[in-house]
């Protein structure tokens, strides 16, 4: 049986991953940062018989350790690093104008940068000899379209959180690299704009379209496709 752990896996994207890939009958070790508080998890959990849920606050490289000391040698065939916010706002006219240029605040740029993206690479370099002990060996950093920079034809904005995902493409490109001997395929992915709490309502894709697109894609990645920018759909993104 192909395990996943999953990042974030409480509400949003999270929860939908978890729930696609129990369906398909994966064990599932889902991470959130209070268990006791999440429902809707626990509730799939009783509904599936095929989730775990464990504690972890990614921002915590204490949290991390304890959860690699629990996993042991336990084999990862996907770490899907999903946990990520927006910023200290909503993606909404406050949260974009504080992002703007000559608005945003230190503080904001290094809470997004530490769980964005020091966040998963702490995780992959914690959990990398789970993960080459699986027969998938693949590892997964949601991204997002805002991170491409060669996709920012017009509008600019949101700076620290763009920047972050831009920053999520080369670490995953590096990754990849770095990585390659070992048959670990490493690749960023765009979820697409998504109706959850970060994306807003007004969003073009609802989660259970975005989840079940990224399991058929990851299911299909093969280490050819490491170090690829994709979408939810499959279609490769400009870096």
């Amino acid at each position: 049986m192909s395990t996943v752990l999953i990042t974030g896996a409480g509400r949003g994207l999270g929860l939908g991953l978890a729930e696609q890939f129990a369906k398909q009958g994966w064990s599932v070790i889902g991470t959130v940062r209070t268990p006791g508080k999440a429902e809707a998890l626990a509730a799939l959990a009783a509904k599936t018989g095929k989730i775990r849920i464990e504690a972890l606050d990614v921002t915590e490289e204490t949290a991390i350790a304890r959860l690699k000391a629990k996993l042991g040698d336990e084999p990862i065939d996907v770490l899907f690093n999903v946990a990520g916010i927006f910023g200290h706002h909503d993606f909404n006219q406050e949260g974009i104008k504080a992002q703007s240029f000559g608005h945003s605040t230190l503080a904001e740029w290094q809470d997004v940068f530490k769980t964005n993206l020091f966040a998963p690479m702490k995780l992959a370099e914690a959990l990398i000899e789970n993960v080459a002990a699986s027969a998938r060996k693949t590892i997964v950093t949601l991204s997002s379209e805002l991170g491409s920079i060669g996709g920012l034809a017009k509008g600019g904005g949101l700076y620290p959180y763009r920047i972050s995902k831009a920053g999520v493409n080369m670490m995953m490109k590096a990754m990849a690299v770095d990585l390659q001997p070992r048959g670990i395929i490493a690749v960023p992915m765009h979820p697409g704009w998504v109706r959850t709490d970060m994306g807003g309502p007004n969003a073009d894709i609802d989660v259970e379209t975005s989840t079940s697109g990224m399991v058929k894609v990851v299911t299909g990645l093969t280490i050819a496709d490491s170090g690829r920018y994709l979408a939810w759909n499959g279609k490769e993104l400009p870096w």
